[in-house]
């Protein structure tokens, strides 16, 4: 895993960590961590072109 990629999907999982204990059920944090991540790296491609890093 390169550097780039890294520290975006760490990035993601601190800003998830924050809100992660606001919501009650195991299950519902679950099904936000796994659309967050679909999300996360459906997005990461297009920001590596903006961004020059790809």
């Amino acid at each position: 895993m390169d550097p780039v990629t890294m520290l975006y999907y760490a990035s993601v999982c601190a800003v998830l960590s924050l809100g992660a204990g606001g919501v009650p059920s195991r299950a519902l944090r679950l099904l936000i961590g796994a659309l967050v991540g679909v999300v996360a790296a459906a997005a990461l491609p297009a920001l590596r072109v903006s961004l020059g890093l790809y």
